[in-house]
């Protein structure tokens, strides 16, 4: 009894031995994961990034799990940070050699657009990352697709749009200040412009971060730069002739800035309005909205004539087309006919624009359409 009831003791004192070791490991193990989390630098990596997408253009990871889920990474960006070093092993492996600096030099740009992403984190370092990553939009396609998915990228390009807001009126903007913004929705554009983030930039209603800038007047060139580069991310977005899109900028009341830039503005931002109201109302539903009110419909008849009078002293082609395309276009209703019939730019009609009519063949041709239409 005494030998089996030490036994018994013994028994549950290594029990109880064991149990306090495990949980000793288990906290030891807590606390070097909370010493680790706090070690780590803030911003993007791996361990704690909630978006994987970001990874999958960045980072080769086309052999583990995550590859039937997002697909095939794009060509533009991979290999980066060292994350896609199975892949390139192969490729030098198969190819010899001769593919290893193409390889080392594809890993080593996007290991670089990767670290500028991490570095719009930090506040001392995001204008020069910003200014970097603009530079970089024309080699890199796929790079818009990176900035989406990337876990805050896209909140802090919001933070920079909305922090002039103040400096918009009254007028305090300045070259630097317009310069760091305008390298933000360049960025954006990027966004705007591929065929993945497109919708959904759209659809979370971005662009109309971008109409304050729209509606300044001041012709300072900070204030004529941040209308143009807005611009440039709404063209971007038109000139797929999605009528989703068009609706939206129909909805949310762009013409009327659309038409004033149209009106005053510098001879680019008047090529990019132009072109933009011309995507508008090619779409049947803008040009429904344009034409079915008579005083909405004479509004942009006078201003597509001061766009055509403006030009006299210093013609512009690509002006003077994306207007004539737009009258055309206003042409296929008959109240517009009419009141074109009367009341269109003589300057259309003589020889006014007579060196631009010779020199542009597909000037000349706009113009007899529009005669004709008009006849």
């Amino acid at each position: 009894m005494n030998t089996g009831s030490a036994s018994g003791g013994l028994h549950n004192t290594s029990g109880i031995a064991t149990q306090g070791y495990l949980f000793s490991q288990q906290q030891q193990q807590q606390q070097q994961q909370q010493q680790n989390a706090m070690a780590q630098p803030k911003g993007i990596y791996p361990s704690k990034y909630q978006n994987q997408a970001l990874y999958t253009q960045i980072g080769d990871l086309s052999a583990g799990p995550t590859s039937a889920m997002y697909g095939v990474m794009p060509g533009g960006i991979a290999n980066a940070a060292g994350v896609g070093g199975a892949s390139a092993h192969a490729n030098v492996g198969a190819g010899g050699n001769a593919t290893a600096p193409a390889v080392a030099a594809a890993g080593g740009e996007s290991e670089t657009l990767y670290q500028l992403m991490v570095e719009l984190f930090s506040i001392t370092n995001r204008e020069q990352a910003l200014a970097e990553l603009s530079r970089e939009r024309d080699r890199n396609a796929d790079l818009g697709v990176a900035l989406w998915n990337a876990y805050g990228v896209m909140t802090i390009l919001y933070q920079e749009i909305i922090a002039i807001y103040p400096l918009l009126n009254p007028p305090a903007l300045t070259m630097p200040m317009s310069n760091r913004v305008c390298n933000s929705l360049a960025l954006l554009q990027l966004v705007a412009t591929h065929e993945q983030t497109r919708m959904q930039l759209l659809k979370a209603n971005v662009p109309q971060l971008l109409y304050p800038f729209l509606s300044t007047t001041s012709k300072a060139k900070q204030y004529d730069n941040l209308r143009l580069t807005s611009l440039g991310v709404i063209g971007a977005l038109v000139k797929y002739d999605n009528h989703e899109v068009i609706s939206f900028f129909v909805a949310t009341e762009f013409l009327p800035l659309c038409l004033k830039i149209m009106d005053i503005g510098s001879e680019l931002c008047k090529v990019v309005a132009t072109f933009i109201f011309q995507k508008i109302i090619l779409d049947d539903g803008g040009f429904s909205y344009v034409t079915s009110h008579p005083k909405r419909l004479h509004t942009v008849l006078v201003i597509l004539n001061n766009v055509i009078n403006q030009m006299v002293a210093a013609p512009s082609g690509r002006l003077l087309k994306s207007v004539t395309k737009c009258l055309i276009r206003l042409a296929d209703n008959q109240k517009a006919k009419e009141e074109m019939r009367e009341g269109v730019s003589d300057h259309l009609k003589d020889s006014t624009f007579a060196q631009v009519f010779a020199e542009d063949v597909s000037y000349r041709r706009l113009v007899y359409q529009l005669i004709l239409k008009l006849a």
